[in-house]
């Protein structure tokens, strides 16, 4: 199964990329981009997104840039650990563009790096990561589709 095939299902299950709103194209193996809207129920302050919103679409960007690589192998990822730097606030409609890739894959970890750029603030970064994801078998997991 080619890695097209593999995304759509990873999207038809992902209930929290679909809640939010958040939209994934992936550009190449190891690139990908994910977009979303900020909607009232993200925010934490009036007009301010909440700071767990923006961190869940970095998780999202990163973790989907090693997935991206893990599941042509039959696996997938799950995240060890990320660092993120918030640079500027994020407000109510701010259009995100979180931009993630592959830094390093071996064995069994992949590292990747990200930025959040706010598409319509003249496309300034509002953060950036580095994040820690470990491969595994998909057989582990209750995810149908990964073979052949």
């Amino acid at each position: 199964m080619d890695l097209a095939k593999q995304i759509a299902i990873y999207n038809k299950i992902n209930h929290y990329g679909r809640t939010n709103g958040m939209e994934l194209q992936v550009q190449a193996p190891g690139e990908v981009t994910y977009t979303m809207t900020v909607r009232e129920e993200h925010l934490s302050s009036p007009n301010t997104c909440h700071g767990g919103v923006v961190a869940g679409l970095m998780d999202a960007a990163l973790g989907a840039a090693a997935l991206t690589l893990a599941m042509p192998a039959g696996e997938l990822v799950s995240t060890v650990e990320f660092k993120m730097n918030y640079l500027l606030p994020v407000y109510l409609h701010d259009v995100l563009v979180a931009r993630g890739w592959v830094e390093h894959t071996g064995k069994t970890l992949v590292v990747t790096s990200a930025t959040i750029a706010c598409h319509n603030r003249d496309n300034a970064v509002v953060a950036r990561a580095l994040g820690t994801f470990n491969r595994y078998p998909a057989s582990k997991r209750d995810f149908e589709g990964l073979a052949g």
